[in-house]
C-alpha cells in the first residue's frame, strides 16, 4: 500500500476544501434576491415572504431588489452576470426563462446556459380581467363585444414576453379577435390601466388584482387553468367557456448564476423548500392566492424544458417577435 507524503496529503485536503467551505460557511454576506418586477407584484410578495424566513436560518440579511423592465430580462440578466457564489438569487418566470429565446432575436443571456434553476416557488393560473364598466359578463360576451370594436381594443400585460402577454396572444388568435398590446412593468400598473378603462383586458395572476377586484373596479371573466381554481370556484375556465383545451399557467422559481457549486445549489434548495412548507409562509402566500410548490432542482429543470417545448411551438405558430 502506497502511503501519501505530507505534501500530497495536504494537496488532497486542499482539493476537497472549497466544496466543504461552500456549504459550511455560506452565506458570508447579505443575500440578494432580484425581483424582475415592481414592488407589490406577485413576484415581490413571494420574495418577501421567503426572505423573512430565510434570513433567520442564514443568519444574514436577505435584501430584495426590484429590477423591473424589458419583460423581466433586466432583472434576470443581473442574476446571470452575478458572481456564482450563491449570494445573488433571482425569481425567474415564464417570460425571461422559457419564452424569451423564441421571441427575441438576441437576449443578454442564454437562460439554459447562464442560469441554474434552484426550486419552483409557486404556480398559478392567469385570470382575464376587464373594466367594471365593460358590458360583458361572460367570456363569450367579451369576445362578441371585442369583435364589434374592430381594431379599437387595447389589452394590457405585465410585460412584453410575459405569461400575461403570451396568454392573451394565444387567446386572441384562438378567439379571432383583434387587439393592440400595451405592456406595463408589472401587475399593479397594468391592472390600474384596466380599471381606468385605458386598456380593455388583461390576463394576469389574481393576487395583484385583489384590491381592484374588492373595490369593484374590474371584473374577472375566466381562469386559464384546466380545471376551476379552488380559490375561485365560481370563475369558469377559458376551456369550458368555449375554447376546449386552452390552458396557461404562470409559474416562477429561484435561479442563480451558472457556475455556482452544485452542493450550494442543494443547500439553498433545501432551505427554500423548508421555508415553502412553513405554515406561516404558506398562509402568507395563500392569502394572496398563491400556492407554494417546491421540489428538487432536477424536477424544476425538467418542468422548464417541457414549458419551452410547449410554448416555443405556440410562439412560433402565433408569430410573436419582440425587438429589444
Amino acid at each position: 500500500m502506497k502511503i501519501k507524503t505530507g505534501a500530497a496529503l495536504l494537496a488532497a485536503c486542499a482539493i476537497g476544501t472549497p466544496a466543504l467551505a461552500a456549504t459550511d460557511t455560506w452565506p458570508v454576506k447579505p443575500v440578494r434576491i432580484i425581483v424582475p418586477a415592481p414592488a407589490g407584484s406577485s413576484l415581490d410578495v413571494i420574495a418577501r415572504a421567503l426572505s423573512d424566513k430565510l434570513r433567520i436560518g442564514w443568519k444574514q440579511p436577505v435584501v430584495i431588489e426590484n429590477k423591473p423592465g424589458a419583460g423581466g430580462l433586466i432583472g434576470m440578466d443581473t442574476v446571470a452576470k452575478a458572481t456564482p457564489d450563491g449570494h445573488t438569487l433571482g425569481i425567474g418566470f415564464n417570460g425571461p426563462i422559457a419564452f424569451g429565446p423564441f421571441m427575441y432575436k438576441k437576449m443578454p443571456y442564454v437562460p439554459s446556459r447562464d442560469l441554474l434553476p434552484i426550486v419552483m416557488t409557486t404556480s398559478q393560473p392567469n385570470v382575464l380581467a376587464v373594466p367594471a364598466a365593460n358590458p360583458a359578463r361572460t367570456l363569450p360576451e367579451f369576445v362578441a363585444w371585442a369583435k364589434k370594436q374592430g381594431d379599437g381594443v387595447n389589452y394590457a400585460s405585465v410585460g412584453a414576453g410575459s405569461s400575461s402577454h403570451l396568454t392573451m396572444e394565444l387567446f386572441r388568435s384562438t378567439a379571432g379577435i383583434q387587439a393592440v398590446h400595451v405592456p406595463f412593468a408589472g401587475s399593479p400598473p397594468a391592472g390600474l390601466s384596466v380599471a381606468a378603462g385605458e386598456t380593455q383586458a388583461l390576463f394576469t395572476v389574481a393576487p395583484a388584482l385583489l384590491p381592484l377586484i374588492q373595490g369593484k373596479r374590474i371584473r374577472l371573466l375566466a381562469v386559464t387553468s384546466a380545471q376551476r381554481s379552488p380559490l375561485m370556484p365560481e370563475l369558469p375556465t377559458v376551456a369550458e367557456s368555449g375554447y376546449p383545451g386552452f390552458e396557461s399557467l404562470a409559474w416562477n422559481g429561484l435561479f442563480t448564476a451558472a457556475g455556482t457549486p452544485v452542493d450550494l445549489i442543494g443547500r439553498i434548495n433545501t432551505d427554500v423548500n423548508a421555508a415553502l412548507k412553513d405554515p406561516g409562509v404558506k398562509d402568507q402566500l395563500a392569502a394572496q392566492g398563491l400556492v407554494a410548490m417546491g421540489g428538487t432542482p432536477a424536477e424544476f429543470k425538467r418542468f422548464i424544458e417541457a414549458e419551452r417545448s410547449k410554448w416555443g411551438a405556440i410562439i412560433q405558430q402565433v408569430g410573436i417577435k419582440l425587438d429589444q
